[in-house]
């Protein structure tokens, strides 16, 4: 990857670049983006907290809609270090005829479990440089709404059925917004500071430009607690990248 460092609010071309670029604006991704056989199998572990995973995301325009698909390597692979340097994102945008192709990772997750849907589990896998992943999950967006990932503490709709299990005992991170929403990290990145750890986000806050009205908090869950996604979720990103889910389920 050539700008390790390059955030996704580079990622995004503008909306006047998109309407230039009718030669690639009504491809359908699920042709350009090719199913292969599967030969990657990794077991996760059955705690899948500090878990690292990459993702692919291509980026398709049809008409004034953009149309993402997130492709990522759990279950398949370690998301290996040397061939996902390689990657380019430039090039395989020009393969696969896509506006953009976002390396969204490595990351780490959060949650101790992950529940997916059997549509999710058994999905497409496609090949990106020899890194096998499976289609997770899909965001639409008009144009006319704006840019997916233009700015930070601003939820995207994602489209996936999902549960994400987070055990008693472990700490938690959250961002609160001033209507009280509670927005829960569901993984962290390398993409911005290469050196972030498990252990730095209880103190993040600190170090975060957040909204007027917004607060950051770590807190240790006494019992056990559950984010569901039932076909929908919905996701922002701090200024380090770093993903949060919008809580729309009761705590069991």
């Amino acid at each position: 990857m050539k700008e390790q460092m390059k955030t996704i609010t580079t990622c995004i071309v503008t909306l006047f670049l998109l309407m230039m670029l009718s030669a690639c604006g009504n491809a359908n991704q699920s042709e350009v983006i090719p199913a292969v056989e599967q030969t990657q199998f990794q077991q996760p572990p059955e705690d899948m907290r500090n878990f690292r995973y990459c993702e692919v995301i291509p980026v398709f325009r049809s008409g004034t809609t953009l149309n993402l698909e997130v492709y990522n390597t759990v279950g398949l692979n370690d998301c290996p270090e040397e061939a996902w340097g390689e990657l380019d994102e430039e090039d395989m945008a020009d393969e696969f005829g896509a506006v953009q192709i976002i390396a969204n990772g490595p990351r780490f997750l959060l949650v101790n479990e992950v529940g997916a849907s059997d549509a999710m589990i058994e999905g497409k896998v496609s090949d990106f440089g020899g890194i096998e992943m499976r289609l997770a999950a899909t965001i639409e967006t008009e144009l006319s709404g704006g840019m997916v990932g233009e700015t930070f503490y601003e939820a995207n709709a994602v489209q996936r059925t999902t549960t994400f299990t987070f055990y008693a005992g472990d700490m938690v991170y959250e961002l609160i917004s001033p209507e009280g929403d509670v927005y829960r990290m569901q993984s962290y990145t390398h993409q911005v500071d290469p050196t972030l750890t498990i252990d730095d986000l209880e103190m993040l806050g600190a170090r975060l430009s957040l909204p007027e009205g917004w607060r950051y908090q770590a807190r240790v869950l006494s019992e056990g607690s559950q984010m569901v996604a039932d076909g929908l979720a919905f996701v922002l990103n701090d200024e380090f990248l770093n993903a949060y889910q919008k809580v729309t389920e009761p705590e069991s």
